[in-house]
């Protein structure tokens, strides 16, 4: 079954996609949860807001489907809880597969499935529970038409906090989201790169396949639109922005703001407008 039916729901029809991330509750990290302590609250806040997804926990999906109407966000699904984001990190690290999460979300009418490809020097087998966990939903997903978007992380010590941070090495990235490509991804959601200009770089490696920027550790307004409009001019297909979006003070108006980025080409002195509340503005088609 094709799973071109299911992206045709995640994707605008200009073929571009503004996710909101809200799955963090289900890696148990505290740090992610100050602005998701309602997260029924936080869906219904910003449900009219631009997003043309939420990603979601399996546990807290019905949140969003319960919505009636045809114009809510589609739902994409977390399928791998992970511990990897504590600190200091623990000793065991892991992304857990959940079980028949396919079939879940199916049953959840998601229009994707979203699983971790953790690269870290030093823990080659984490690394190797990721590729496993890919390869066992790549068949299922294929039987059943739901896409496979796969998280490609790039991970590092962090000596501040004794956990682990993001990597943006270009070289180090690139070689991971190929293999997202290799295993099968319909989708990637990757990070930016230390320098911005080598992104197209991701875009090329990922071989036609729509790429989504990651938003990571929250950023100032200025920096977040900055980035946001030079990837996308880039090639990216859209964005999936987390902690940027639910722990702004304006969450509704700064998801606004990311959308008519990615689906209007508005700038970032616009984008700068619309978080202000300043309607009415003329965004370039």
């Amino acid at each position: 079954m094709s799973t071109q039916f299911r992206l045709n729901r995640l994707f605008g029809p200009d073929g571009k996609c503004c996710e909101v991330a809200m799955d963090h509750g289900i890696h148990n990290e505290t740090s992610f949860l100050p602005g998701l302590e309602n997260l029924q609250h936080v869906i219904d806040s910003i449900l009219s807001a631009g997003a043309d997804a939420f990603l979601l926990g399996l546990g807290q999906a019905a949140y969003l489907q319960t919505h009636p109407g045809r114009q809510k966000p589609s739902l994409v699904l977390r399928a791998d809880p992970t511990n990897v984001y504590g600190s200091p990190a623990p000793a065991h690290v892991f992304c857990e597969l959940l079980d028949n999460v396919v079939e879940l979300a199916v049953t959840l009418d998601a229009v994707g499935l979203v699983v971790n490809l953790i690269w870290i020097a030093d823990r080659p087998e984490l690394h190797h529970n990721c590729v496993a966990n890919i390869s066992k939903l790549k068949p299922q997903c294929e039987r059943l038409g739901m896409p496979l978007i796969v998280e490609a992380l790039l991970m590092e010590p962090n000596p501040a906090s004794g956990g682990y941070k993001h990597n943006l090495d270009t070289a180090r990235s690139v070689a991971l989201v190929r293999q997202a490509v290799e295993l099968g991804a319909d989708a990637v959601k990757t990070d930016p790169l230390n320098d911005l200009e080598d992104y197209y770089k991701i875009i090329e490696t990922a071989s036609g396949k729509p790429v989504l920027l990651r938003g990571g550790s929250r950023v100032s307004d200025h920096e977040l639109f900055s980035r946001t409009y030079a990837l996308m001019h880039q090639g990216a297909a859209g964005v999936v922005y987390g902690r940027n979006i639910y722990q702004h003070a304006q969450p509704a108006r700064m998801l606004e703001a990311c959308s008519a980025i990615v689906h209007k080409n508005a700038t970032v002195e616009q984008a700068e407008l619309i978080l202000q509340g300043i309607p009415s503005i003329t965004t370039h088609g």
